[in-house]
């Protein structure tokens, strides 16, 4: 991919969540826009939560969500930890974190676009979370020191990369040793070409941008990630998966 057409790429995933987080902003939901992509509720979204966590935050949290699961359920978050949250859109994720890791712990929110970082906020607000911050950025130039991060969930973001072996480096970085990730994505079958994958879905759709498993356990390993797990959870097109991604920093960087 060359460099023109990566940075238009990014450009075309920021407005199309810009426009997202407007919409919720204005009493609508995330799903619509102008350049709409199709969501498909039962995949995608807010009723991958469960009904207690959804009434326990602000409506407009919800309304945001545009994921393929529910990370900070899956990262088996505990009391005094520091999550990170790769790609935070508006909110949901954070929030969720921050009342599992307690007062004792912190969640970080990290997003590239003013709308959605806007939206987080104002959802922050009024959730009334004191242990949170959203950061400015993106997923490939984490904002925070090395080793100060206990677990790095995101929720159908990295898909949306452009450049997914730097994300998974820098993912590597900002944990400390031990630190473990707990993702929320779209894998493809192993037999899918990109051409395949394309077909079945546009990129900011996340589906044309997915890894295969054998791809995603790959780039994982690259990094220095052991104890790799790519679980999928259900289909969201032909051969295209919501998968639930586990893996471990080791304890002593060789």
């Amino acid at each position: 991919m060359s460099e023109h057409s990566t940075t238009d790429l990014r450009e075309t995933v920021r407005l199309r969540y810009a426009a997202a987080a407007v919409q919720v902003t204005e009493g609508g939901t995330a799903c619509c826009g102008p350049q709409p992509v199709e969501i498909d509720e039962e995949n995608f979204g807010s009723t991958l939560y469960a009904a207690d966590e959804r009434d326990a935050l602000p409506t407009e949290a919800v309304a945001a969500s545009l994921g393929c699961g529910n990370p900070s359920a899956v990262a088996e978050l505990r009391e005094g930890e520091r999550v990170l949250d790769l790609g935070s859109g508006g909110g949901i994720d954070v929030l969720l974190s921050a009342r599992r890791v307690g007062p004792t712990g912190k969640a970080y929110g990290l997003d590239m676009t003013e709308e959605m970082l806007a939206l987080a906020l104002a959802n922050t607000a009024k959730a009334g979370a004191t242990n949170v911050e959203f950061l400015k950025g993106t997923i490939e130039a984490i904002p925070l020191p090395a080793n100060t991060i206990d677990v790095v969930i995101s929720n159908c973001v990295i898909n949306l990369s452009t450049d997914k072996p730097t994300v998974f480096t820098e993912t590597f970085r900002v944990l400390r040793p031990g630190g473990r990730i707990g993702v929320s994505d779209v894998v493809a079958d192993d037999n899918l070409t990109t051409t395949q994958r394309a077909e079945r879905g546009d990129y900011v759709g996340c589906i044309a941008g997915a890894l295969s498993f054998t791809e995603y356990n790959q780039g994982l390993t690259a990094a220095g990630f052991t104890n790799i797990e790519i679980t999928p959870t259900h289909s969201v097109a032909d051969g295209m998966h919501s998968a639930i991604i586990r893996a471990d920093k080791p304890t002593a960087e060789s």
